[in-house]
């Protein structure tokens, strides 16, 4: 029998001939009986807009997040990662800079590489980098710090209301929110204040409050007041004092009817609270009451 006789006799396209020698084939019986029970067969209906609308969502579905890169391009891939951040950690180190950090109610005491020497009152911050302290001498500060800078390279104190410059000298600054201000207690300083330099010798202060600059007395001795545990003020507004407060003894302080924009000139001792409060509110005329870590200062009739 010829192969093709199936295909043909199915699609009716062989000749009497072919037909009659294809009946007499072996395989005829078997061919007729499932010809027959096919043709008895009712397939399921099927709906060919939904089929393809349901195989385009599965195949969305079903499809890869990534696209896949050849072995040579995946290697490209991870050695850029690689130096990327091999880079990145260079960087990082070669700039990771020392802080050290106060508290409130808490001082500390710095040595610098070249036995500089830097004192943090309460609530400040200082940053330098040690692995760049031969080339570059500089401290960023935030809070008041007293400096002891030993004679070498220009040494300055960055902060973001102003920078100061020395060679080897002793000075305070104290940068604080909308206050600034730089001592000088030994040697000669550099102030610069929005682009504008300062010579400041000793004896002499730089004060700025609320970015105006303010014309100060001569600071006494040869250290600041918060060194022998004295916070000490010239005509300061109450609010600067009041935070000052707050600082050296871990306390919140709050006003009523007093206004804070009254300058003050006085000092309070930071090691005995109730010392401190009095020292404030007599040159002030003003009263208080403590509870617990709070303090209320009032006027004299508020609660009356």
């Amino acid at each position: 029998m010829q192969e093709n006789y199936l295909a043909k006799w199915l699609s009716n396209e062989l000749s009497e001939e072919e037909l009659r020698e294809f009946k007499n084939s072996e395989e005829f019986a078997s061919y007729q009986k499932l010809k027959d029970v096919s043709s008895s067969l009712m397939a399921p209906e099927f709906d060919s807009d939904k089929a393809l609308q349901r195989l385009k969502n599965e195949h969305i579905k079903n499809a890869p997040k990534v696209i896949s890169l050849n072995p040579f391009k995946k290697f490209l891939r991870v050695a850029a990662v690689i130096a990327v951040l091999l880079a990145g950690s260079y960087f990082y180190i070669d700039t990771l800079n020392e802080k050290v950090t106060t508290e409130f109610a808490e001082r500390s005491e710095v040595v610098l590489p070249d036995d500089s020497e830097i004192f943090l009152n309460a609530d400040s911050q200082i940053s330098f980098s040690e692995k760049k302290w031969d080339k570059k001498r500089n401290v960023d500060l935030k809070g008041e710090a007293f400096f002891k800078v030993a004679k070498g390279k220009k040494f300055t104190v960055s902060t973001d209301q102003g920078t100061v410059t020395v060679l080897g000298t002793q000075f305070n600054v104290e940068n604080r929110k909308g206050f600034f201000e730089v001592t000088c207690y030994e040697g000669l300083v550099s102030v610069t204040h929005k682009n504008e330099e300062l010579k400041l010798p000793a004896g002499n202060s730089f004060l700025v409050i609320n970015g105006k600059i303010i014309s100060t007395a001569t600071p006494d001795g040869k250290l600041p007041s918060w060194m022998n545990n004295e916070s000490s003020f010239e005509s300061i507004p109450l609010k600067y004092v009041f935070a000052e407060l707050e600082r050296q003894f871990n306390i919140k302080v709050t006003t009523e009817n007093i206004d804070t924009n009254l300058l003050f000139t006085g000092s309070f001792n930071n090691t005995d609270l109730n010392m401190a409060l009095k020292s404030i509110s007599t040159p002030s005329q003003t009263h208080y009451k403590i509870d617990g870590d709070n303090v209320l200062f009032y006027a004299g009739n508020t609660l009356q």
